[in-house]
């Protein structure tokens, strides 16, 4: 048990050695807690869970509570978890779905353009998200410290 249990953890924490992911990871990282603490706890003019809950409801998102919760709760701990560099593959994959489901129920029909609500900051934000799927949390995350004492 214990050797599957090292192996969960290895695959999970398997990182590249760059230093680039840590410049993807950092802001994205600012980027999803701040919109996560938006959703969940109204932080930084956010409409917290109820009022989240209630938006998606009313663009056909249901059940909205739930969607709000799950919404949110990715991006609040999957941004902690970039910024700690901890889990970073699995961290970044929740997000880059989180990503995907806005680009397309919210922002897509409105065209490129944020100016419109359109979908340029979710692209942006799923393809930061994809980049740290593939590449894990890099040279400067606890993925990384913890691989080592693992190896």
């Amino acid at each position: 048990m214990k050797h599957i249990i090292k192996n969960i953890v290895q695959s999970n924490t398997d990182t590249a050695t760059a230093i680039t992911s840590v410049l993807l990871r950092l802001p994205a990282a600012l980027i999803f807690t701040a919109h996560g603490a938006q959703k969940l706890f109204g932080a930084f003019g956010g409409y917290g869970l109820e009022g989240t809950a209630g938006w998606m409801e009313s663009i056909g998102l249901t059940p909205g509570y739930l969607l709000a919760l799950l919404a949110g709760s990715a991006e609040f701990f999957g941004g902690l978890a970039l910024l700690l560099g901890l889990f970073v593959r699995p961290a970044a994959l929740v997000l880059a779905f989180t990503m995907a489901v806005a680009l397309f129920s919210v922002h897509a029909a409105n065209g490129l353009f944020m100016a419109n609500n359109g979908y340029e900051f979710a692209l942006a934000m799923l393809a930061i998200s994809a980049a740290l799927t593939a590449t894990g949390g890099g040279k400067w995350s606890l993925d990384a410290w913890l691989a080592k004492k693992l190896a």
